[in-house]
């Protein structure tokens, strides 16, 4: 079955960088258009990113426009952001989210709603 892991995160100082990956394992990863979202305790789930299936198509939020880059590697099996000039406000949980149907057009990004298959997250602590 479709399954997410999500790694890299950890406590940065403002105005610092990580870079958070999620590993797909189950089907091919191309197969999914691919989001990241984040949750701070008590706040609604927002998403911040999305790539499509293809790659040369992404979606960014306004809150991380400019600051976040999504990308997949070489070999399809994992889908990374890259974050920089963290704020205390990007504090969060970050987890990554399969398309809930494969095979989207190949330069889609659905809307938030349209992403399922979860991973667990990955604590991101932006503190100085």
């Amino acid at each position: 079955q479709l399954q997410l892991v999500e790694s890299g995160g950890g406590l940065v100082q403002p105005g610092g960088s990580l870079s958070l990956s999620c590993e797909v394992s189950g089907f091919t990863l191309n197969y999914y258009a691919i989001g990241w979202f984040r949750q701070a305790p008590g706040k609604a789930r927002e998403g911040i990113s999305c790539i499509s299936r293809s790659g040369s198509s992404t979606n960014y939020a306004d809150s991380v426009k400019g600051r976040f880059t999504i990308s997949r590697d070489k070999a399809k099996k994992t889908v990374y952001l890259q974050m920089n000039s963290l704020k205390p406000e990007d504090t969060a949980v970050y987890s990554c989210a399969a398309a809930i149907r494969p095979l989207l057009p190949e330069r889609l990004c659905p809307r938030w709603a349209d992403f399922g298959s979860w991973g667990q997250g990955t604590q991101v602590t932006v503190s100085s």
